[in-house]
């Protein structure tokens, strides 16, 4: 006996191991992916300010599928976010999750691990990234909290159980991954995870294209960062922390070197010349203006906290 399905019946079904399954009643829709290469799945977050439109999503997350289980790459800005990503990979295998992988501190990155707990893998991260998370937990929490209300409800500080003093290397069987820490750069909690299988570099916030990039760390260690990037060879894709993954990977980096340059040169002229931080947030890096999404509100931000230390130089 054959079985046939409505049309509306059938969008309702997914493919699990050549088993039809149906979504759980009240599961939460799964997120849009695109698949990089083969067995590496990204979603893609949106360009919104936390003070406009913030819905927990508008970071790069998704997962590499190996032949035991599964790594996850950042689980977004909620708990729902999570769990909506945890759908995604449902929808592609029924493999246990091995790992999940945050690759600095910032919030829309990590509060979507409370999605995973009961996966139970392990949690990796930054060496740094324990004692950064119990730094800002309570101050993310009341952020999230503000910026999202019910939307927040379930989200949590879930720390790494396994901590990347330089490099490790993971195994989800056929597919290794190679996980490095940077030294003060973006944060001083970040991390990249290479799919040597496919050349594929998941940077985190090392990276922005196409929405302007935003400094928590150390504008000189990012710069210095990129350098570092720039000498790795053979990398066939990359995602970044926000944006679309890209093939021109050493591209993307200059665009980014160049704005970061320019900033460090306009701030270190405007407090030369004798000017207060408040001028030079209208002027410093604003030939970037044209090229960069949101940037009059990240800029003037990067430079609040780039001019007082540049001061001190």
């Amino acid at each position: 006996m054959s079985l046939r399905f409505t049309p509306y019946i059938t969008s309702l079904l997914y493919l699990i191991g050549g088993f039809w399954l149906l979504p759980a009643y009240g599961a939460p829709a799964a997120l849009p992916v695109q698949q990089v290469a083969p067995g590496i799945y990204m979603h893609q977050g949106a360009h919104l300010d936390l003070d406009e439109g913030y819905q927990g999503d508008i970071s790069n997350i998704g997962f590499i599928v190996g032949k035991t289980g599964v790594a996850v790459i950042d689980t977004g800005g909620s708990k729902q976010v999570g769990q909506a990503l945890l759908a995604s990979i449902r929808r592609v295998t029924n493999l246990p999750i091995l790992y999940v992988i945050n690759t600095h501190i910032h919030p829309d990155h990590i509060f979507g691990n409370a999605a995973f707990t009961s996966e139970h893998p392990v949690f990796i991260g930054h060496a740094k990234l324990a004692n950064a998370m119990a730094l800002r937990q309570d101050a993310y929490l009341r952020q999230g909290q503000h910026l999202l209300g019910e939307q927040f409800s379930g989200s949590d500080v879930i720390p790494p159980s396994k901590l990347v003093d330089t490099q490790l290397k993971l195994d989800l069987g056929n597919r290794k991954l190679l996980l490095t820490a940077y030294p003060n750069a973006h944060t001083n909690t970040d991390l990249t995870v290479l799919d040597e299988n496919t050349q594929t570099l998941w940077t985190g916030d090392l990276l922005f294209i196409e929405r302007t990039p935003s400094l928590d760390g150390d504008i000189k260690g990012w710069l210095s960062a990129i350098e570092q990037l720039k000498q790795l060879q053979g990398i066939q894709h990359a995602i970044p922390g926000h944006g679309p993954a890209t093939d021109k990977f050493a591209i993307a980096l200059d665009k980014q070197a160049l704005y970061l340059n320019l900033l460090l040169h306009d701030v270190r002229d405007a407090i030369k010349k004798g000017k207060s931080m408040e001028e030079t947030m209208d002027t410093a890096a604003h030939a970037e203006e044209g090229h960069w999404q949101l940037f009059n509100t990240i800029n003037r931000r990067n430079i609040n906290l780039l001019f007082p230390v540049l001061e001190w130089e």
